[in-house]
């Protein structure tokens, strides 16, 4: 079972990169960081639930 696993992880390549004059990175990544900066700007702009509320 170990080798099948092993076999499969060796055959999905090495992915997509971007690069800007010497700055590179992976697609995925890229995903994950512009994802958790949409979440972060949400928290900001979101009101908490029941803040306003109270005086």
């Amino acid at each position: 079972m170990t080798e099948r696993l092993v076999a499969g992880v060796a055959t999905l390549g090495a992915g997509t990169y971007f690069g800007w004059d010497g700055f590179t990175i992976q697609s995925g990544n890229l995903v994950v960081i512009l994802v958790m900066i949409v979440l972060f700007v949400l928290a900001l702009v979101l009101p908490f639930p029941g803040g306003r509320q109270r005086k």
